[in-house]
């Protein structure tokens, strides 16, 4: 693809969508009429709760049958999809409907009001062949902005969407498709098969050097995974009650969009880079209700990559999980390693997390390359039966550590009512000699049977009150200056 095309592209996406969404973000940040109320932090979850509500969809059904699709598992429906949500959004908006069969597709691109509805008895299979995610779209990989292969579901500067019903959503990735490109041989990949890694190092670095975005155009042979479900500069989105199965990466990737509603959802993907879900530089955000067993975080808060999120400097913030459930992951819930735009405003309360697989029950990664900030964490009401690491992990030696000049801003960290069967550790708090991790509060905390010592480094403010490890007070030797 020449320069030329490539910018032209560009500017033809940029105008379809108005150029107001194709350089600035939905929201601009927290409104000066909301604030956190002091001494209260949970007003604000309720606030949250009480906020993100489904968008509304006419009574309109559309049923993909009437646009030549065919349930057959082999037929190519992807004209059917797009001619379905095109008429429906034409209408004014309702619902797109799959009913029973076994639906082929390529990538399904939503629009504003219209709600994907995947009955119960409906699969919807998404192409093997990468070129069918082809002609790259704004996204982003690893929290850098790029043009790249379509999601499999996606909208841009879109307004009240939903992936709703009871239904079945197949990446159909596995070890002979997308997996491999990850470069490891436990998920299919052979010395001499093509791997992510020489454009991932490209990409990185035209970010580093703030090559346009525009310029920053990858597709077929650079082997970047897309996500599976993204939102992108959307406000207004429901995805609800669909069971979401072998995503080539990310599963749900709200990306710089606001009043999000993710519930009642299944997500059983083990390959690389499967988190559950991640919202990145987004506000106004519910998961509830969700089940996740994954392959990487069950859920995930991110906010852009090193120089690309400082660049686009949109944090993640005003987010609620409540009532899911955590299986296998490296992270129940996580925040990083991609928040160099910050994360501020995330509760969590009444989830269960537990497995033999699950490495970390509340993990916070970072490191002087991301910089960024975490703060204001309040996590209550939080079940843990066995975790194979830390229970807390906040790690500033996330990958490349100390020393590089964007030491991060990490506290505000306040977790209660956490009980725990079994874990190797209770806490892991490594900050660095030069930059503190600065305020976490335990309250009414067990963690149940530990085999290893905490470790807990550079801490300032740290807070127990009532915490048992091994049937008896946490007593901590802690290394500070």
């Amino acid at each position: 693809m020449t320069t030329e095309h490539t910018r032209r592209h560009f500017l033809r996406l940029a105008g379809a969508a108005g150029v107001a969404v194709a350089f600035t973000p939905v929201f601009a940040g927290p409104a000066a009429a909301d604030p956190l109320p002091a001494g209260y932090p949970w007003a604000r979850a309720e606030y949250i709760n009480a906020k993100v509500r489904r968008p509304h969809f006419p009574n309109r059904w559309y049923d993909i049958q009437d646009f030549g699709a065919v349930g057959d598992g082999a037929t190519s429906c992807t004209e059917a999809f797009k001619r379905a949500i095109q008429e429906c959004h034409s209408a004014g908006g309702g619902h797109v409907v799959v009913p029973a069969g076994r639906w082929l597709t390529g990538p399904i691109h939503l629009l504003s009001n219209v709600d994907l509805h995947v009955t119960a008895a409906a699969v919807v299979l998404f192409s093997q062949t990468p070129a069918d995610y082809l002609p790259a779209v704004l996204t982003r990989f690893e929290g850098v902005e790029l043009y790249n292969y379509s999601p499999l579901i996606y909208a841009y500067g879109q307004e009240n969407i939903g992936v709703t019903g009871a239904g079945v959503l197949d990446g159909q990735a596995d070890n002979a498709h997308w997996w491999p490109w990850k470069g490891k041989a436990e998920y299919g990949w052979k010395k001499g098969d093509p791997k992510q890694d020489a454009a991932r190092n490209r990409l990185f670095a035209m970010a580093e050097q703030g090559v346009p975005v525009e310029q920053r155009v990858f597709g077929e042979g650079d082997c970047l995974r897309s996500s599976f479900i993204e939102p992108y500069r959307c406000r207004n989105v429901i995805i609800e009650g669909v069971t979401i199965l072998r995503s080539p990466m990310w599963e749900i990737h709200p990306t710089l969009s606001e009043n999000v509603l993710v519930q009642n959802v299944t997500v059983n993907s083990h390959g690389p880079n499967n988190d559950g879900c991640d919202p990145e530089s987004s506000r106004m955000v519910v998961i509830r209700d969700c089940t996740f067993d994954t392959g990487d975080d069950c859920i995930a808060i991110k906010a852009g990559r090193n120089a690309d999120g400082r660049r686009v400097a949109t944090p993640s913030e005003d987010i609620l999980i409540e009532g899911c459930l955590m299986r296998d992951g490296h992270g129940g819930v996580t925040i990083g390693s991609e928040m160099s735009g910050g994360v501020r405003n995330v509760f969590v309360r009444d989830c269960e997390m537990s497995s033999p697989n699950l490495d970390i029950a509340l993990r916070f990664k970072t490191n002087s390359v991301r910089g960024g900030f975490i703060t204001g964490f309040y996590a209550r009401d939080i079940t843990i039966g066995e975790v194979a690491g830390a229970v807390i992990d906040v790690n500033f030696f996330y990958e490349e550590g100390p020393g590089y000049g964007f030491n991060p801003v990490v506290g505000a960290i306040d977790v209660r009512n956490l009980t725990v069967r079994s874990a190797a550790r209770g806490l892991n708090l490594r900050g660095y000699a030069d930059d503190h991790i600065n305020g976490v509060t335990l309250t009414d905390v067990d963690f149940g049977t530990t085999s290893k010592p905490d470790v807990v480094e550079y801490v300032d403010n740290l807070v127990l009150r009532n915490v048992i490890e091994n049937g008896a007070p946490l007593v901590l030797n802690s290394v500070s200056a």
